[in-house]
């Protein structure tokens, strides 16, 4: 009972002292207070950049090898003077072939063939991608249907003139109605072909976003139309017009997803199928991405950031410890003559050193909590104001915290220890 009053008894010296010297306590915890707040914030900003480009690469599908058709650099500068001109170039059916038939845990080969870049109706008119595909598509692409149907397997048996539409072409065609069952007139020079709206694609997060560097497509843009419509009604050559001049491409498959059977086996297929690649073609005219690859180095670059705002974290924290010690010192160099007088009455050392080491866990704890709540504070207006989703995390609070009363009594310790070792008669002499 005793020693639990002498404990409330330090606890209370501890406080009271603290409130006598308002101003000072606030200054010396500010360092503590600052150091905590900018920790969380930062973090948050980080957690969320992070978060957002993680899910935008997921959304890609893990599981997926996205290969493109590109454009050789040395026959895009040969064309370029040019104002009619054949390009022949890309993913072949050879290639999808020996994908398809000779690498193992290969769940599925979804080909793409872009066939058009213009289509109207009535008097609109909108620039994007015609593509054939299969059905396939829909599940290996994470894409939603927001209205309708996706293509179907009888769409694809049968070569229908059928399409889903992304959610730009319905704003640009059809601002004020339904589209479902319209037709929409695709370019195919020197006439069109007419297609039946049978879905809208809800909008697609990983599309126009080139700053995140996870773009594959636009897939808002798209018209997607079943491939071997694609294939029997607009054939190899593609035409297509840009500032005056016709380019006719000739492409088999403007792309393809193969999607490994799980994830173990994604780095193992996309090198067979690089193989694959370089055996069939004797130019770069195509081009390989791995979002599974993508995702692990952005897992990689964010503990990297972590492990950096911990280390400015650690900065910080330390300096208010110095100057929390700082403070502690000169008080009790201030406060010697109050220090013998209650040796002198009986006080131990223990005492002493409780009663000092109280003052800066108050003072450390306290800044703690104030840094938590600006932290937060701090992230919530980053996130209104410059409109970036911010994560604050559990363990960010709880290490921030951790570390702040950590450096409250590490940077308390010496100068309480000091205290308590002074002599009672040397210190009832000091002036």
């Amino acid at each position: 009972m005793a020693a639990n009053w002498v404990g409330l008894e330090t606890l209370r010296l501890g406080v009271n002292n603290l409130r006598l010297h308002k101003l000072r306590s606030l200054l010396t915890s500010l360092g503590i207070i600052l150091g905590v707040a900018a920790v969380i914030c930062m973090l948050s900003v980080t957690e969320g950049a992070s978060a957002d480009e993680m899910r935008l690469i997921e959304l890609l599908g893990t599981k997926n090898i996205i290969v493109s058709s590109v454009k050789p650099q040395q026959v895009a500068q040969s064309n370029s003077k040019s104002h009619v001109r054949m390009t022949e170039y890309g993913i072949t059916r050879d290639d999808v072939a020996m994908v398809t038939g000779t690498i193992p845990h290969v769940a599925h080969v979804v080909p793409l063939k872009t066939v058009a870049y213009r289509a109207r109706n009535s008097d609109k008119q909108a620039t994007l991608q015609v593509v054939g595909t299969t059905p396939e598509f829909f599940d290996v692409v994470n894409v939603v249907i927001a209205e309708g149907r996706r293509l179907g397997y009888e769409d694809y048996n049968t070569g229908a003139n059928t399409c889903v539409i992304g959610e730009k072409v319905r704003a640009a065609l059809f601002p004020f109605k339904d589209p479902l069952g319209e037709t929409l007139q695709v370019e195919r020079f020197p006439t069109s072909i007419p297609f039946t709206i049978v879905g809208v694609l809800a909008n697609v997060e990983t599309a126009g976003a080139p700053e995140r560097g996870v773009q594959e497509r636009d897939l808002n843009r798209d018209v997607l139309i079943p491939f071997s419509t694609a294939v029997t009604q607009f054939g190899e050559i593609t035409r297509k017009s840009d500032s005056g001049a016709r380019e006719y491409l000739k492409i088999q498959y403007s792309g393809m997803y193969v999607t490994a059977q799980d994830i173990g086996s994604v780095e193992a297929v996309a090198e067979m199928v690089k193989r694959v690649l370089e055996n069939n073609h004797t130019e770069q005219d195509y081009e390989v991405k791995v979002p599974l690859a993508r995702l692990k180095l952005a897992e990689q670059k964010e503990r990297n950031s972590k492990l950096t705002l911990g280390f400015i974290a650690g900065i910080s924290l330390l300096v208010g410890g110095i100057g929390i010690m700082n403070i502690m010192l000169a008080t009790v160099t201030e406060r010697t003559r109050e220090i013998g007088i209650r040796r002198a009455l009986g006080a131990r050392r223990r005492s002493i050193t409780l009663q000092f080491l109280v003052e800066t866990i108050v003072l450390s704890t306290t800044g703690g909590l104030v840094g938590v709540a600006l932290g937060i504070a701090g992230a919530n207006i980053v996130t209104r104001l410059a409109d970036w989703d911010t994560i604050v995390s559990v363990w960010s609070v709880v290490i921030s915290f951790g570390l702040s009363v950590l450096v409250g009594v590490v940077s308390g310790l010496y100068p309480a220890m000091a205290a308590a070792k002074l002599d009672p008669i040397e210190a009832l002499r000091y002036e």
